[in-house]
């Protein structure tokens, strides 16, 4: 049973904005933290925003001021708006959900490639 499916990556230019889908089923969507992780070749899977249900965000370092996260509530779905990005910022992006009052991940999606040119 798919419970995380996202969309939105694919190859943009720097400098240019890409926006991220993450569809939840609603059970999933409405208990728990939501956020992206995002993993580049040969390095681990590390941390990039998250968002719980009051609204509050969390950024990594590297994104902070670029990125920003968000949640349709009535959508079962979180976003994530990337913007002026750069070639560093390529990699596999993965949803995903879990606690409440921060991103403890319990569920992931199955990632979507976002390839920056330069």
């Amino acid at each position: 049973q798919v419970q995380l499916v996202e969309s939105g990556g694919g190859l943009v230019q720097a400098g240019e904005s890409r926006r991220l889908s993450c569809a939840a089923s609603r059970g999933i969507f409405s208990a728990n933290a939501m956020g992206w992780y995002r993993q580049a070749p040969g390095k681990q899977r590390e941390f990039v925003a998250s968002i719980i249900m009051g609204g509050s965000t969390v950024y990594a370092e590297s994104v902070k001021g670029r990125f920003i996260i968000s949640r349709d509530n009535a959508k079962n779905t979180v976003y994530l708006q990337l913007n002026s990005l750069k070639p560093e910022d390529t990699a596999v992006y993965y949803c995903a959900a879990g606690g409440v009052t921060g991103l403890k991940p319990t569920y992931w999606g199955q990632g979507t490639q976002v390839t920056v040119s330069s």
